[in-house]
């Protein structure tokens, strides 16, 4: 399974060269009929792809994260996206022991003691449920955005995601802030209003701050660590297909 589904991999950047985000989504609906799945944290990113999905009836399914701890206004967002356009998002949740385990030993605000703790907690609230979420998927969609971190300029729209053996494809890699914007704009797709208050990369409420003037994109996650550590483990390192070409060469 692994091996056919890494060289549908390495055939896909041409069958989707110049297709619009709407035909590369129904092209691989088509390709891995009920295995690809779309992750959302009702995000502006997150919403713009929803939005398409839903709209043109693409056979994809949907699934968020709730971690325990998001914004009310994250739920409500949740809640109008339903309503809007007539579905049900599914939800995965941090197993109960692992979560109960950490709280019990370390508190419930442990994360901000440490990095170590911190990455702990996001493994229990997101990389352990997400796992869950994408088994048995081929096809993983991404609201990831370069322009949300340094780290993710060096993302491509198609890669192959080794850590969880699937194909990740993140159509709106290189769109920038007022673009997704107009989209939402123009066809009144219900939003985060956190995001007009300066929030822009909106996770959990403890880990989660509006950013200053002048800050970049990132500054808001996890402000009081480093720069450089500010991932959760979800997006771990992909393979683009040159890279994977390179890889199976070596």
């Amino acid at each position: 399974m692994e091996e056919h589904l890494r060289q549908q991999y390495a055939e896909l950047p041409d069958k989707l060269s110049g297709l619009s985000i709407k035909d590369s989504l129904l092209l691989l609906a088509r390709s891995f009929p009920g295995k690809i799945t779309f992750s959302t944290s009702f995000s502006m990113e997150d919403q713009v792809i929803a939005h398409i999905i839903l709209s043109e009836n693409i056979p994809v399914s949907i699934f968020t994260l709730d971690t325990g701890r998001l914004f009310a206004e994250t739920y409500s967002v949740w809640t109008s996206t339903n309503e809007r356009y007539s579905t049900r998002i599914h939800a995965y949740y941090p197993d109960r022991g692992l979560l109960e385990e950490f709280l019990n030993e370390k508190g419930p605000n442990a994360f901000y003691e440490s990095v170590e703790n911190r990455k702990e907690c996001c493994h229990i609230r997101k990389v352990e449920p997400l796992r869950r979420a994408l088994k048995g998927n081929a096809v993983w969609i991404t609201g990831l955005r370069a322009e949300h971190s340094p780290d993710r300029n060096e993302l491509k729209v198609l890669e192959w995601d080794e850590g969880n053996q699937v194909i990740k494809y993140n159509p709106l890699l290189h769109w920038k802030t007022p673009a997704l914007r107009e989209f939402v704009e123009d066809n009144r797709v219900p939003y985060n209003i956190l995001h007009d208050k300066g929030f822009v990369s909106i996770g959990c409420a403890p880990c989660t701050r509006a950013i200053k003037p002048g800050e970049d994109f990132r500054a808001g996650r996890w402000w009081w660590e480093d720069s450089s550590k500010k991932e959760c483990g979800l997006h771990i390192k992909s393979v683009s297909p040159g890279q994977e070409a390179e890889l199976a060469a070596n």
